[in-house]
């Protein structure tokens, strides 16, 4: 159960990682992206949506559930809006390594709102975190980092870590992983969908190219990460389930660099090491206290 719950976590970072793979060229051509975002979670509600048709799983929830799923949601959304916003002030290297302080952000969540104890760990991650940032913001020896863009970002985790805890602590907890998943993009569609038409966008996809990609893009970042998520989160917990997130700015970073030329630094190596281990040190610490207090 265990193995599985890491495989699961594992594969879901890595399936995430992959955004700037698929988003960048998007970006680049200046589609929307209320509608490119409208479209991959659309698609990837329709797919598990049939997926559950098919195997004749259960679409049924409680209604005292239903609040909790459309907050889940909201909150995919708004993470999902704000990363995609930050593309536009960073890197998507140093967007996607700035989103990976979630864990630390579900940490002090963990501890504000449902009274775990702050850590030594939790102090170090936060000053290992710090300092990666500042090196993120150097190049050639200059300060750069946009200030608009890292708040952006830090949103974006926000919105991620929030997500996580909600899965993890509230009632949702009982629905099986498909038909979690299935809800919270039905309502992550159904946000972008009323900003559409707020905006007055169109819902037509210009080629069938374009329509393939946007399924491309819905299943692998999508479908199989958050799919994968919630299994992780349900085998091993939400704070084991963020160590293995480490891949995530690894795998976008490699992306940014090996296929759209993106420069990579010794500050971004740095800032980046930084940052993983400061993430790193506060999980395992915060999985060692766990087991200390379980002893006594």
């Amino acid at each position: 159960m265990k193995f599985k719950g890491y495989a699961y976590g594992l594969i879901s970072s890595i399936s995430y990682g992959l955004i700037p793979l698929f988003i960048l060229p998007i970006k680049q051509a200046n589609f929307s992206m209320d509608t490119t975002l409208f479209y991959r979670f659309f698609f990837s509600a329709l797919i598990v949506g049939a997926y559950l048709f098919i195997t004749k799983q259960s679409f049924k929830i409680d209604v005292k559930q239903l609040p909790i799923l459309v907050v889940l949601g909201l909150l995919y959304g708004i993470s999902a809006d704000a990363l995609f916003l930050g593309y536009d002030y960073l890197s998507a290297g140093i967007a996607s390594t700035l989103l990976f302080v979630y864990p630390l952000i579900v940490a002090i969540i963990m501890a504000v709102f449902f009274k775990e104890r702050i850590t030594i760990s939790t102090i170090a991650a936060i000053i290992f975190v710090l300092a990666g940032v500042i090196l993120l913001s150097f190049k050639d020896g200059k300060f750069e980092l946009n200030p608009l863009g890292l708040g952006i970002v830090f949103v974006s985790a926000l919105g991620y870590g929030l997500y996580i805890v909600t899965v993890n602590k509230s009632k949702v907890r009982d629905i099986k992983g498909f038909t979690l998943s299935f809800y919270s993009f039905l309502f992550t569609t159904i946000y972008y969908a009323i900003k559409m038409i707020i905006h007055k966008e169109s819902f037509i996809l210009p080629s069938l190219e374009l329509t393939f990609n946007f399924f491309t893009f819905a299943f692998v970042t999508t479908v199989i990460s958050s799919i994968a998520l919630i299994f992780a989160i349900k085998n091993i917990g939400s704070t084991a389930t963020s160590i293995l997130g480490a891949s995530e700015p690894v795998v976008a970073v490699a992306v940014s660099v090996l296929i759209f030329g993106e420069d990579f630094s010794m500050s971004l190596a740095l800032g980046i090491f930084m940052i993983i281990l400061g993430v790193m040190l506060n999980v395992i610490g915060d999985a060692y206290q766990q087991k200390r207090l379980k002893k006594l």
